[in-house]
């Protein structure tokens, strides 16, 4: 089956393929409700018939998790619908539902407009709270409606194992700030860090690798990994198996409290591309006993490899 063209900004129409074609409406009703708590993501979602998760034990192990909660007397009623939906889970890619592709580009363009109204550098620490005040406050930015609100805050708290990302989950509540208090921007970046161990660690980093090292990303807010997801789905066609083995959902980004990303100077996007483990600065990286890589080959998360993205021990 061929991947499906991602709507961007026109009245094409798109067909997306459902989990559940071969299920009655009472069959799917009651399946979504055993399978997923939070309704939103049966209803955002849908399921590409093509191969890309490597970990099935774990989203076999997080669906009869799920089906366990519930009644013995609902489990024998649907455990054979059930079994068709996992198996559809497990070898598909999970897609933007048609019906939710006008808040996912409002809620995008929206983002944009926040951003360019602040700034660039601004924005990387910019908190959920303040951007809504920002949009209320600003004659240039319609407010959020119920729906886009709704949208952003799935992308938030749904569960990504279902699509193949089993990072941890490192910010628990949407409006979590960053404290300007607890970052430093750095020089000719346009980015921050936390100060302290981060900043310490980036400044001797340079120091034994030389001026050719350069910060390419460092913290950010939920509000900026969203924009930033929400850009990688854009690219994809609205693919979040594949963004999210790219980029991690909002919720999930070591970004928002210590994790950097560094690179080559004047090397532009091959930064975040494997060509920069032929770098000397990531040569010289691999030696440094107090840093290692977040995301290495064939990582746990289902991430794809990252040389450039810096663990600090």
């Amino acid at each position: 089956m061929k991947r499906r063209t991602f709507l961007k900004y026109t009245s094409t129409s798109i067909l997306f393929p459902s989990i559940v074609a071969s299920l009655n409406a009472s069959e799917y009703i009651t399946v979504e409700k055993q399978l997923f708590p939070t309704n939103f993501f049966t209803n955002a979602f849908e399921v590409e018939e093509k191969k890309i998760l490597d970990n099935k034990e774990e989203v076999e192990e997080n669906i009869n998790e799920s089906i366990s909660a519930n009644s013995s007397e609902e489990i024998t009623n649907t455990v054979k619908v059930e079994k068709k939906i996992k198996k559809e889970l497990l070898n598909g890619d999970a897609f933007i539902e048609e019906k939710y592709i006008q808040e996912f580009i409002s809620v995008r363009e929206k983002l944009k407009l926040v951003q360019r109204h602040i700034g660039y550098g601004n924005f990387n620490i910019l908190g959920f709270d303040d951007m809504l005040k920002i949009v209320k406050s600003s004659s240039n930015i319609n407010d959020f409606t119920k729906e886009e609100l709704s949208f952003f805050e799935f992308l938030f708290y749904y569960n990504p194992s279902y699509h193949g990302f089993f990072g941890e989950r490192i910010s628990q509540n949407i409006t979590e700030t960053i404290n300007k208090n607890d970052v430093v921007k750095i020089p000719h970046t346009g980015h921050y860090l936390f100060k302290g161990e981060a900043e310490n660690t980036y400044s001797k980093m340079c120091e034994d690798i030389g001026s050719s090292l350069t910060l390419t990303s460092g913290v950010r807010s939920i509000v900026k990994q969203t924009k930033l997801f929400l850009d990688k789905l854009d690219s994809v066609d609205g693919n979040l198996s594949i963004a999210s083995k790219s980029l991690a959902p909002p919720a999930y980004t070591y970004h928002t409290i210590s994790d950097f990303d560094v690179g080559k100077k004047g090397f532009g996007y091959a930064n975040f591309t494997s060509r920069f483990a032929l770098t000397q600065e990531f040569i010289k990286m691999r030696k440094l006993k107090y840093i290692d890589m977040r995301y290495t080959i064939n990582n746990k998360d289902g991430v794809r490899y990252e040389p450039w993205h810096v663990k600090i021990i």
